[in-house]
């Protein structure tokens, strides 16, 4: 018997936040058995829900007072619970978020000068493994539900008082104050559980909504091959894909799925499979290892291997952590590596690392949950 990963609802009301549009309409259908009333009730509850972050159906003014006491009969609108707050001394904020079943997940804002950005998970823990990363060394629990996925967005807007300050973009005077961008780089592999990501993506990008452009959603993989394409083709936001060697021998040890994927099937299929729109790039993360991954060798296989890729690499300093065998490699190797990249007309911007004094770094993300056993 097969196990779905994703956690059952803990309480009878379904939780109507991170539903499709398709989804709600057929339950409004249900209520009003009227079709063209039904859609009309979506665009309400979607505009109350995701412009002005009400999680009362009584508040919902414009809808009838007997559909509002049927809603919350049915439906909840629910968020995870922020159980803890962490922030850097340079402004990152780090949230610890508890679900309905207890599992933990964490959740990243990032404020910067001409952005801010928030990091999301996309699973409980992660199956992946890759050695150098924190979050590798706890094992999947399960997959987030969409209303888990987007319910880290709206938790933090409730945090930051965003519903209020972009409400007809007042009272925003920086980046520092809003989020511009989401990526899916915090727990989690995003394209193993590709469904549910989809249907967040959906959502955060709808223009009637939260209405983030999909240049501004960023999905981070570690090369999961098939689901490359089709994020690509049914999301359509940006792909950013965590490479960190340029042979199979070391990104078998740095990043296990290799030894399913190789370096080959990977580079062929975004070369070959991924129709890029117009100035688009495929955005490679590469965090920089000392000894490992940074010589001269590596950065020059590497402009090797995306020759005729349109590409951006992202040059990540290694976030220590308590039990790592890994050391950053030195300012200086780094900028040399950079150097023989940059020659090739290829950008390569260096990361700066945020929240490393918090654990909020790339790299450095875990919770406490553990997976239960499943009875059969």
């Amino acid at each position: 018997m097969q196990i779905k990963l994703t956690s059952p609802a803990i309480s009878k009301k379904r939780n109507i936040l991170g539903l499709s549009r398709e989804e709600i309409l057929s339950f409004m259908v249900e209520f009003e058995n009227q079709p063209r009333r039904a859609s009309m009730r979506v665009s309400q509850l979607w505009s109350w829900i995701y412009c002005h972050g009400i999680t009362s159906f009584e508040k919902m003014t414009n809808i009838d007072k007997n559909l509002r006491t049927k809603l919350t009969k049915a439906f909840k609108v629910s968020r995870p619970n922020i159980e803890k707050k962490e922030m850097s001394s340079d402004g990152t904020i780090k949230y610890l978020l508890c679900l309905d079943d207890k599992s933990k997940i964490e959740t990243v804002f990032i404020p910067e000068e001409t952005r801010s950005t928030l990091c999301i998970s996309s699973q409980v823990g992660c199956t992946l493994n890759c050695s150098f990363c924190h979050t590798g060394t706890q094992k999947l629990v399960r997959n987030l539900s969409s209303q888990e996925i987007i319910g880290q967005v709206i938790a933090v807007y409730d945090d930051l008082g965003l519903w209020e300050k972009m409400k007809n973009n007042r009272g925003i005077s920086s980046y520092f104050e809003v989020i511009t961008n989401i990526v899916f780089m915090g727990m989690g592999e995003p394209l193993l559980n590709y469904e549910e990501v989809k249907k967040a993506c959906n959502i955060l990008m709808d223009n009637k909504g939260l209405d983030f452009s999909r240049r501004r959603v960023t999905l981070s993989t570690a090369g999961i091959v098939p689901k490359i394409k089709m994020a690509h083709e049914e999301i359509g936001c940006m792909i950013a894909v965590s490479l960190h060697a340029t042979d199979d021998k070391t990104r078998d040890i740095l990043v296990p799925i290799n030894k399913k994927w190789n370096l080959e099937k990977l580079l062929g299929s975004l070369k070959n499979d991924v129709n890029l729109r117009n100035s688009e790039r495929i955005t490679f993360e590469y965090v920089m290892l000392d000894g490992v991954n940074d010589t001269k060798k590596d950065a020059e296989r590497l402009v090797k291997l995306l020759q005729g890729l349109p590409s951006k690499i992202n040059l990540i300093p290694f976030n220590s952590w308590t039990g790592s065998n890994y050391k950053r490699s030195s300012s200086d190797r780094i900028k040399a590596f950079r150097d023989i990249i940059i020659k090739s007309r290829i950008p390569s911007p260096i990361r700066r690392p945020r929240g490393e004094d918090i654990m909020a770094a790339c790299g450095q993300l875990k919770s406490s949950s553990i997976k239960k056993k499943v009875s059969i």
